[in-house]
């Protein structure tokens, strides 16, 4: 947990540069925050949290050219104290429970108010999770009800790889540069698409780019 003693120290991960800046400005007007580093990619990203060792991270999963989850992971693994704060433009119904079981503590969509911003970073560097009421909720029944919410969300069959894959083909990426931004042999993102394709009911790969860049197109934001 962190002392409240000093101000946190705090690295920003975005790959739009309007986005660290404007939470650089927000974070350093705030007593008890301060930006130490930013990265646009997680291979940058990981080498720069590893040497420089900050309180906490705040990390876009949507990243070009690189894993979010792939990022959270490894830094969980290198830095367990960490605390990791996704702020993504992506529905946390779809992708909050995803990154918590990557290794995040905290999830905010980039639609949040400011307050809600600092509330969520408050709330991880205490030690406690940081997510809305919602999925809150949804982590009580699922958790300690037993069941699932009710209504469930498009895509949620998906697996996280195979949502990653949806997602960047929704942003124009072809299959080889799929394989190479998530470091994985092209037939395995072939047989990803395919199992894509088969869970969402798709016959071709054209209706699945087609599903995939509407998913992309409804979901962008800044």
């Amino acid at each position: 947990m962190f002392s409240r003693s000093r101000k946190a120290d705090i690295f920003l991960v975005d790959d739009h540069p309007v986005v660290r800046e404007s939470l650089r400005i927000l974070l350093n007007h705030e007593p008890d925050f301060t930006v130490i580093g930013e990265a646009e990619d997680a291979q940058s990203a990981l080498k720069e949290i590893s040497a420089k060792k900050p309180d906490l991270a705040i990390i876009d999963i949507s990243l070009h050219a690189s894993s979010g989850f792939d990022l959270i992971k490894s830094l969980k693994s290198k830095l367990p104290r960490l605390g990791i704060v996704v702020f993504s433009m992506h529905d946390e119904k779809l992708y909050a429970e995803r990154c918590i079981r990557a290794g995040a503590a905290g999830y905010v969509m980039k639609r949040e108010s400011t307050k809600r911003i600092l509330t969520t970073i408050r709330d991880v560097l205490a030690g406690n999770l940081g997510v809305s009421e919602q999925v809150m909720a949804h982590f009580s029944q699922k958790f300690i009800g037993g069941r699932y919410m009710a209504d469930r969300v498009p895509f949620a069959e998906l697996s996280d790889r195979e949502l990653e894959i949806f997602n960047l083909l929704g942003l124009g990426l072809a299959s080889r540069k799929i394989a190479q931004t998530l470091d994985v042999n092209i037939k395995t993102v072939q047989a990803h698409c395919a199992n894509i394709k088969q869970k969402l009911g798709l016959s071709t790969a054209t209706e699945l780019l087609r599903e995939a860049t509407k998913w992309s197109d409804s979901s962008s934001a800044f």
